[in-house]
């Protein structure tokens, strides 16, 4: 299975994964405004891959299959002085 990666014109480290270059028929449209014009990123032999950098593979391959894509949003953000503020009064009981 060979699938296109694109790269959201809109939304930072957003990806959408589809199974054929440049069809994004099966993709919702509401989806696809929030998206923005889809920027080519690779190609990528899903058969040949144990795994990918930031998506699970078996998750990826499945809603291919039952969605015809699969939409890889960015991790969340570290609130970093939260997590200070957290250790702080975890330290201090």
């Amino acid at each position: 299975m060979i699938c296109a990666v694109y790269k959201s014109s809109r939304k930072a480290d957003t990806y959408l994964f589809v199974e054929k270059r440049d069809v994004f028929d099966e993709v919702p449209q509401p989806l696809m405004e929030m998206f923005g014009t889809p920027k080519l990123v690779m190609l990528v032999p899903l058969s040949k891959r144990d795994s990918l950098a930031l998506a699970d593979i078996d998750k990826v391959k499945s809603e291919l299959k039952a969605k015809g894509y699969y939409l890889q949003l960015p991790p969340p953000t570290e609130n970093l002085l939260e997590q200070h503020k957290a250790s702080i009064n975890f330290e201090s009981k």
